[in-house]
């Protein structure tokens, strides 16, 4: 069964830190791209961070940048997204997804069908 679980989420103050995980059963992440989504104004998904499947290379929205690093590890079939300096309007569940052989920016435009999708781990960022 292809299967993506988050994990790491919880409650933490404003300028804190979280790391998520993403780990993929039933397939490798080798060959996927995975990005981090989460819901923004409007109930809107939006793109966070995303990781391409042909070379690592990495997209980070600019709500984000030089805050969450999203990275890798094959071996552990799994992604992380590293999140620093957290800010209340980080508050959002967090989704991991996956698809095969996309370039990083393109993974992160949101889309209605993912090769794989997980289920959600909350972040609340409040003091």
């Amino acid at each position: 069964q292809v299967q993506l679980v988050e994990s790491g989420g919880g409650l933490v103050q404003p300028g804190g830190s979280l790391r998520l995980s993403c780990v993929a059963s039933g397939f490798r992440l080798d060959n996927y791209a995975v990005g981090w989504f989460r819901l923004g104004p409007g109930k809107l998904r939006e793109g966070v961070s995303c990781i391409s499947s042909l070379d690592d290379t990495t997209y980070d929205a600019d709500s984000v940048k030089g805050r969450f690093t999203i990275s890798r590890d094959n071996a552990k079939n799994t992604v992380y997204l590293q999140m620093n300096n957290l800010k209340p309007e980080d508050t959002s569940e967090y989704y991991c997804g996956a698809l095969y052989r996309y370039t990083a920016q393109a993974m992160c435009v949101p889309r209605g069908q993912y090769d794989a999708w997980g289920r959600g781990t909350q972040v609340t960022v409040s003091s």
